[in-house]
């Protein structure tokens, strides 16, 4: 891990309308994130981690306060642009793998790439790599339906790492696994973490998987607890 800043924010302020009352789910957040490091969030349900993790991938736009992808402050840019750098150096991985049933594992992993309009040749050959790295070296022709719910998962997790992204983002990636799998996949996102420098930030109501982080935040009335003392 080095002291390059991979994604930052600051003063990050999201209110959402719910008829005529305004809910206040994030009051100022601030978080830095190193090259490499390993991040978890958590917090009770409704504390707006999930929304938090929107907002730094540049999925939704904060009332106030500002989102850096490596470098890049994300509200100067143009929608374009924007997408652009996401694009480049996010990757994302959520609780339901959104894998396409109808195309197997490697034509699910080298979506992103294809749809760049990358050489068809290299792209398997990226495909099949990080199959590989996720323990699926054997299940590359499967679909979908062929594979575990473990298995989905890390096929979506090569999915995101494919683009060789800076940083990951996880919205409980484990939440719908049964606590021997999600050991599992969440084993395959250390490793990846390690072996690709990778950052990887990840929202979980797993305390115990948390606390095997580098460091985790707990999100509480809209704002970090460390904030509060």
């Amino acid at each position: 891990m080095n002291n390059t800043i991979a994604l930052s924010c600051e003063g990050l302020v999201k209110s959402f309308n719910e008829g005529e009352s305004k809910v206040d789910v994030l009051k100022g957040v601030n978080l830095s994130v190193t090259q490499g490091e390993c991040v978890a969030i958590v917090g009770s349900s409704g504390s707006g981690k999930s929304t938090l993790l929107h907002l730094l991938g540049g999925l939704e736009e904060p009332c106030a306060g500002e989102v850096t992808i490596v470098g890049h402050l994300m509200h100067k840019l143009s929608e374009e642009k924007r997408g652009h750098v996401r694009n480049q150096n996010l990757g994302f991985v959520y609780q339901f793998h959104h894998l396409l049933s109808e195309f197997s594992a490697l034509e699910n992993v080298a979506m992103p790439l294809l749809i760049r309009g990358e050489e068809v040749g290299s792209v398997e050959e990226s495909a099949i790599a990080a199959l590989k790295q996720v323990g699926l070296a054997d299940r590359i022709l499967h679909k979908p339906g062929e594979l575990s719910g473990g298995e989905r998962q890390r096929a979506a997790i090569a999915r995101a790492l494919i683009t060789k992204p800076k940083c990951i983002l996880a919205d409980e990636p484990t939440g719908n696994l049964d606590e021997h799998t999600a050991e599992q996949v969440f084993d395959a996102m250390l490793y990846l973490n390690r072996f690709s420098n990778v950052s990887l930030v990840m929202v979980t109501h797993n305390i115990q998987l948390a606390h095997r982080f580098d460091r985790m935040q707990t999100l509480h009335n809209g704002i970090f607890e460390d904030a509060l003392n």
